[in-house]
């Protein structure tokens, strides 16, 4: 992998920030994007960090939601209209995993109803697997992906 960061390196932080920008980092290498060009469409919702109380507030009004999930890949494969990821750091020595609060579950019950793939990855070798099995869907046809491959 030719990135300027390792995206391994720079998910060390254990942080779900940090591996929300370890796979964005992972996504935009020259090696990944040619063999995955549809990884140009991934994209971020900006819902969670710490606010003060006037940008929460103005951010509510611009339609911000809480639980939306943080990734967002708009194509389509097999029966799903696209794939939704919520990250969540995953266990380490120092820090228990991140959990998944209600309004996260609602969002993501809500989306597979309509057609959505959704996924809970902890980490971001987690979540680029679960790209990685997603955008391979045609190859898998008549399986399922999950965190660690195709079933």
């Amino acid at each position: 992998m030719n990135a300027l960061i390792d995206p391994a390196k720079y998910a060390l932080a254990d942080t779900e920030a940090a591996h929300q920008t370890a796979l964005f980092i992972w996504s935009a290498t020259p090696e990944v994007r040619q063999k995955y060009p549809e990884l140009r469409w991934l994209f971020a919702i900006p819902n969670g960090g710490f606010r003060d109380k006037i940008t929460a507030a103005r951010l509510k009004a611009q339609g911000v939601k809480p639980g939306v999930p943080d990734v967002c890949l708009p194509i389509r494969r097999g029966k799903w209209a696209g794939l939704w990821i919520e990250m969540k750091r995953p266990k380490t020595e120092k820090q228990q995993k991140g959990t998944v609060r209600v309004e996260q579950s609602i969002w993501l019950d809500f989306l597979a109803t309509q057609g959505y793939g959704t996924a809970i990855c902890r980490g971001w070798d987690q979540a680029r697997l679960m790209l990685i099995n997603y955008l391979e869907y045609d190859k898998h046809e008549g399986m399922y992906a999950t965190n660690e491959g195709w079933k």
